[in-house]
């Protein structure tokens, strides 16, 4: 298997964050931030890597031969292909998605056309043929395309062709079990409450305990990793499956709560809440803030703090954020990331034998800094005034005593600010806006859920996409009219409106641009 290092280069710190941005660092901010990562990647043998929608100083990467082939390709030795992203060749300056000699000269070794390769492989033989794209420059991209094929095996005997028995073998699934608990963080363990005793009655909360499609995040299965059932994960464990099975092993007792209610006090509760899952632009940000205008899961934990229960939050997360509140509200609180399908290796670090003793320890480092303040959008160890919250490398162990004292809980932003055009998040409108259906029996405003007029010649019910990529979600505004539409649950909808409970996938912002529009940008400094 071929594997790929992406996206070259820079794309981490594009200015304001933004997806396909500007990267506008110096050389030597971007060679000190941006680039050891790929020097350690092709040291390890990566045969791929993958240019970068983004740009820099004002330079699409697909065109930017100075860091494709001189620092790469020269600097770096990188000796296998470099691929284009998704039709990314077509926003290099004078090109189109059917045409860019000039990604090709930059060192683009294979382009990524899913439904332009018929112009593209039409202009570029032409382009060759007329010298526009020089002879030695083709042959160098083919001979590195070939070399990656040999290296892997491709033109010889595949003794594992058809083994389709061998997707998800046990073995598999045990090294990806492995790679969870090396990669779990431990920011906070006041009072020494990890690991849980194995026969300890334990609570297990959060919309995230019982949701592999969380744990796995965006492009999994799906772009967004939205619409994703149970079922579409077979052999799959989530992170309450991994303790159910962990606590009963050691003669305790676990109960699955989502909202934290129980009847039988537990000795600890486990939260398990993050990140919705995104991918590409809508996962932007306007600052570091978990969830701004959605407090439940910090409601979760105080209330569960409040029946003085001590509590464990497990925070699912593609890259760090400000969750100052929600480290407050936990005795302990663990960075688990995205951990896939194997749920069972955030409870082999959690749970601990019957005697409360660790079955393994944790390892894993802060590989990004953890903001102080929601406003720390650029925060890289060694730049000026470097001021994290936890700073790069850190991550307790079980033989650690350190107490994380409060922290303050002064974002550094205001909502006002963090929501210029989301009008509505989590199926809730966002501060400061408000959404007031009004009719001549007066003025209703709608928070969250679905919400009537007065008089009720309007109605407003959240929609999703249903899975589908590509697709609006947001809120269907209807007013009824006389044998149009149908009941549900006393509210008018139109045929064919799917209605639902939250509004689960897109988030506002931009609509979605066919099934595959561009890559991922998350906030500065992040993962």
């Amino acid at each position: 298997m071929a594997g790929s290092a992406k996206h070259f280069l820079g794309d981490g710190g594009t200015e304001n964050g933004k997806d396909q941005g500007d990267n506008k660092d110096t050389d030597a901010e971007l060679a000190r931030i941006h680039a050891p990562g790929y020097v350690a990647a092709i040291d390890a043998g990566v045969m791929t890597v993958m240019a970068s929608f983004s740009s820099w100083q004002g330079v699409k990467n697909h065109g930017n031969k100075s860091l494709l082939t001189d620092v790469l390709k020269g600097r770096m030795g990188f000796d296998g292909f470099v691929v284009s992203d998704w039709n990314a060749h077509g926003q290099v300056a004078g090109c189109t998605n059917e045409s860019c000699p000039q990604a090709i000269n930059a060192g683009i070794d294979m382009l990524m056309a899913p439904d332009s390769w018929k112009g593209i492989y039409r202009n570029t033989l032409a382009q060759v043929r007329s010298g526009e794209i020089p002879m030695a420059r083709l042959d160098d991209a083919v001979r590195r395309i070939l070399r990656v094929k040999v290296k892997t095996g491709v033109f010889g005997e595949r003794p594992l062709e058809g083994r389709l028995e061998l997707i998800g073998a046990p073995e598999h699934r045990a090294v990806a079990r492995e790679a969870v608990r090396k990669s779990l963080v431990l920011l906070k363990n006041n009072g020494g409450v990890l690991p849980v005793r194995g026969s300890a009655r334990v609570l297990v909360a959060g919309d995230g305990a019982d949701n592999v499609a969380k744990q796995s995040g965006g492009w999994t299965l799906s772009w967004q990793g939205t619409g994703n059932k149970p079922g579409d994960f077979p052999n799959s464990q989530s992170i309450w499956g991994g303790v159910k099975a962990a606590v009963e092993a050691g003669g305790g007792k676990a109960e699955l709560s989502p909202d934290g209610s129980f009847t039988a006090r537990p000795d600890v509760a486990i939260v398990v809440f993050g990140e919705d899952p995104y991918a590409e632009f809508l996962g932007d940000r306007p600052n570091l803030e978990y969830k701004p205008a959605d407090k439940s899961d910090l409601a979760l934990l105080r209330k569960l703090k409040g029946q003085r229960v001590p509590v464990v939050a497990v925070f699912l997360s593609g890259r760090p954020l400000w969750t100052n509140p929600e480290i407050n509200a936990a005795d302990a609180f663990v960075a688990a990331w995205l951990p896939g399908t194997e749920g069972g290796g955030v409870a082999d670090v959690l749970i601990g034998d019957a005697a409360g003793k660790a079955r393994h320890d944790f390892r894993g480092k802060l590989s990004y800094s953890w903001p102080k303040r929601a406003d720390q959008y650029v925060l890289n160890r060694g730049d000026k005034g470097y001021d994290p919250l936890f700073a790069y490398g850190y991550g307790l162990t079980y033989g650690d005593r350190r107490t994380v004292a409060a922290l303050s809980e002064v974002s550094g932003v205001t909502n006002a600010l963090a929501n210029p055009d989301r009008y509505l998040i989590a199926g809730k409108m966002a501060e400061p806006w408000k959404l007031s259906l009004r009719d001549g029996g007066g003025a209703t405003e709608a928070g969250a859920g679905d919400a009537r007029s007065p008089g009720g010649a309007l109605s407003v019910a959240l929609v999703d996409a249903g899975g589908v990529q590509g697709r609006r979600a947001g809120l269907h505004l209807d007013r009824p009219r006389p044998g149009r539409g149908r009941r549900t649950a006393g509210r008018s909808q139109p045929p064919g409106q799917r209605r639902h409970d939250a509004l689960r996938h897109l988030p506002p912002g931009p609509e979605a641009r066919g099934p595959r529009p561009a890559r991922s940008r998350q906030v500065h400094g992040q993962p």
